[in-house]
């Protein structure tokens, strides 16, 4: 073990352990059993690395000017900065992740993340210099690791580096499921389905108008989500604790953010007023709204393909892939499991989005103490959406069957496709054709021959499914029609 001490007294830390006494103490106080995202955490390391970087090149070309030896100020050295630069690149990787022990949830408004990071920055960049963990004489968490930098502007600048990857990452997984979604439409889109209202029977429709509707909300959706980083893109680098950047040089402030876009390849930018890119935390709030909206169109469409494929409806016309066996007690079950937990996901970031805004609105005065948690909802939304796209796309949407002529069947005897009828026969007329198909569960080529409404050449014309699927009628045709009878 080694001693490691703190001005509220000392503790015990493994000797080999990257961690130190603040993360300790962190985990002590926060006995949440969540993880960290390890996103977040390679996101501390890449932000890190951009301020070890500008806080070397403003050493180096400071040291031209002045002597820094004969100023009251004491700057780490250049190889001490190069140093954390190696390990903070080594953390991207994940490396060291195993030594992050402070919690999902905590207070302090990130403190203890920032520390963790600091604390195995540090020790790592001691082995690296042939020293050991805890010597911090060397290389210190807070003179060193923490260079021009606070809690305040380096954990929520990391949250928005990680939400950013991660929103790239759902273009993709969306542009996937909407790619498949549109095979779907092509494959059937003149395949006749009965359209329902209210659960129930309304007029005839397409299975590639079902799917295009999904795949033009997708659209959507990729729109919205691609605009996110452009709602994310500010921050607060910089700022150091409340926006003012008291104690960090105008050279940081400067280029920090100019470094950090350079080496993520992400179109971040400086806040204009670094106070408010720091106490106001409206981005994330706004950005989540869309997450959620993107998780309405999904649950929509994976509730509608599981009710069509459930034995509800009878005889299903549409089936969706058997993906694992369903019950440890009634044999050759099969349940939609797919659809099951993308809606559970939705109803996941549904509760989210009402922490992420209850809490951002908690913010007090210069800063928003509650940063841990609903980063940690923000990311968890991500990764959650993220999964459910991409198992829509794989194990549902590409394997969904459907049986177009049994479809047709149905359709013929379901009474409202007597709406067909409307511009030829009108309201009335069109009600004793459906009251007798009805009655005696007959198709309406059989109904129209009894009642003799339409001449029969029409109404086949009209349920042919090119005709079906278009649904509009032209007037023309209605006039032809009057001619024939």
């Amino acid at each position: 073990m080694r001693t490691e001490r703190d001005f509220l007294g000392e503790m015990e830390i493994p000797r080999d352990a990257l961690y130190g006494i603040n993360s300790v103490r962190a985990r002590e106080n926060f006995p949440d059993t969540a993880p960290f995202h390890p996103e977040w955490y390679r996101a501390m390391a890449t932000v890190k690395r951009a301020c070890y970087i500008t806080a070397r090149d403003f050493i180096e070309k400071s040291s031209e000017k002045y002597d820094l030896k004969t100023l009251p100020i004491k700057f780490p050295s250049v190889d001490i900065l190069k140093t954390l630069e190696k390990c903070a690149l080594k953390c991207e990787e994940g490396e060291g992740f195993d030594h992050f022990i402070v919690p999902a949830v905590s207070g302090g408004a990130g403190t203890s993340i920032n520390m963790n990071i600091n604390e195995i920055l540090s020790n790592m960049s001691l082995l690296m210099l042939g020293k050991k963990p805890g010597e911090y004489s060397f290389v210190d968490p807070i003179e060193s690791a923490n260079i021009f930098q606070s809690t305040n502007d380096v954990v929520p600048t990391a949250l928005k580096v990680a939400a950013m990857r991660l929103l790239m990452d759902l273009e993709k997984s969306i542009n996937r499921l909407r790619g498949e979604v549109e095979a779907k439409e092509k494959e059937y889109r003149n395949a006749i389905r009965m359209g329902y209202t209210q659960m129930q029977a309304a007029v005839p429709t397409t299975y590639g108008r079902l799917f295009s509707g999904y795949g033009d909300a997708l659209s959507r959706d990729w729109g919205r989500v691609s605009r996110c980083l452009e709602t994310i893109k500010v921050v607060n680098l910089g700022g150091s604790a409340i926006g003012t950047s008291v104690s960090v040089p105008n050279y940081f402030v400067m280029e920090v953010t100019r470094t950090l876009q350079k080496i993520t390849g992400l179109p971040m930018t400086r806040g204009e007023n670094l106070s408010d890119a720091t106490s106001n935390l409206d981005p994330f709030v706004e950005a989540h709204g869309i997450l959620k909206a993107h998780a309405v169109n999904l649950e929509k469409m994976v509730n509608d393909l599981r009710m069509l494929g459930s034995d509800l409806r009878g005889t299903s016309k549409i089936s969706i892939p058997k993906k694992q066996v369903g019950s440890s007690i009634m044999p050759s079950k099969v349940n939609p499991v797919i659809p099951e937990f993308v809606i559970s996901s939705c109803h996941k970031i549904y509760a989210n989005d009402q922490l992420i805004s209850s809490l951002s609105a908690q913010g007090c005065l210069e800063l928003n103490a509650y940063l841990p948690v609903i980063g940690h909802a923000l990311l968890e939304s991500l990764k959650l959406l993220i999964a459910s796209n991409n198992t829509c796309a794989m194990n549902l949407v590409s394997g969904v069957e459907i049986d177009p002529k049994a479809e047709e069947e149905r359709i013929l005897k379901s009474p409202t496709i007597s709406t067909l009828l409307l511009p030829y026969i009108g309201y009335k007329k069109s009600g004793e054709v459906a009251e007798l198909m009805k009655k005696e569960n007959i198709t309406i080529i059989e109904a129209n021959k009894r009642i003799g409404c339409v001449d029969e050449k029409i109404l086949l014309e009209l349920l042919k499914p090119s005709n079906l699927a278009q649904g509009s009628f032209l007037l023309e045709n209605i006039a032809k029609g009057e001619e024939k009878k």
